[in-house]
């Protein structure tokens, strides 16, 4: 099979994915892999040769891959995950309205487009855990005691751009991260951000049942093959914090035959948006975009 992995800057270095293109690579597959936030591209050209199986991304939200690979699917082209499934779970507004509606445990989520505006919470639901709509990567996550706190915060979220705001749920300390790959699920123990003195040890832990439904519903509800929940156990049950796709997989078992195994499956199922096809596809060769071919090396 013939693939592209769009890898944005932030994870140029990072073993996910790049050692699972290199497991597909060795497996014999072809694998481009392609800088979208350092490369010029004919993006045009690049859906319309319509030269590759399935298209996979690794990037931040808001990264400009995300456009490629909705570019992609625009044509009918497989994507790993569905596009739109991404663009559910990127934007952390968007999601917490889709998790609520379709009964996922989730905090009372408050936005605003100026800081200022969190003000005018009520008192009683301090501490608040505010972070950037589409933020990614614990980038932004603070944890607010009180009012005063907040308006001390002002200039660093003036420029943050849509901001969330939930109250905080009370736990130990320690986030549960679920890793769902191909309907697989495995849990991971690691310190909160909010709390990074506590020093935890990652480490793979039991996955509670209570839990495993929940990860479970996430990927029906959003549509998602490989994904990671962060969860809380708090007081009143486990609470639904964040959804990424194509996440780390830390401490999975295998993890990069495991997730190289799933991208060949969607890959060969097909996950293509059911959208009309604006230009025929094949025909012309990839290398007019200037792949990055020593990623792989």
């Amino acid at each position: 099979m013939r693939l592209c992995f769009l890898v944005e800057e932030h994870y140029r270095r990072d073993g996910m994915p790049l050692d699972v293109a290199r497991q597909l690579t060795t497996w014999g597959h072809r694998v481009d892999v392609l800088r979208p936030g350092d490369s010029l591209m004919a993006i045009s050209e690049a859906v319309r040769a319509g030269s590759h199986d399935a298209w996979v991304l690794k990037t931040v939200s808001g990264g400009p891959g995300l456009t490629l690979l909705e570019a992609a699917a625009a044509v009918g082209l497989t994507t790993v995950n569905d596009v739109r499934s991404i663009r559910g779970v990127r934007d952390k507004a968007l999601a917490s309205v889709i998790a609520c509606t379709r009964g996922l445990p989730v905090p009372v989520t408050y936005a605003a487009a100026r800081w200022e505006r969190l003000a005018e919470i009520p008192a009683a639901e301090y501490p608040l855990v505010v972070k950037p709509a589409d933020g990614s990567s614990g980038r932004g996550v603070r944890l607010v005691a009180g009012p005063d706190d907040l308006i001390g915060l002002g200039p660093e979220l003036a420029g943050e751009g849509l901001l969330i705001a939930q109250p905080y749920v009370p736990n130990g300390g320690t986030d549960l991260k679920v890793y769902c790959v191909d309907g697989e699920l495995f849990a991971t123990e690691r310190s909160s951000p909010l709390h990074p003195g506590e020093g935890v040890r990652e480490r793979q832990v039991p996955l509670p049942a209570s839990v495993a439904r929940i990860a479970t519903q996430v990927g029906e509800v959003f549509g998602l093959d490989l994904y990671g929940v962060d969860v809380l156990l708090g007081p009143d049950g486990p609470v639904v914090v964040d959804i990424n796709d194509f996440p780390s997989f830390r401490k999975v078992p295998d993890a990069v035959a495991r997730v190289a195994r799933a991208v060949l499956r969607l890959a060969r199922s097909g996950t293509a948006v059911s959208v009309p096809a604006l230009v025929p596809a094949g025909g012309e060769d990839y290398g007019r975009l200037g792949l990055v071919e020593d990623e792989l090396r």
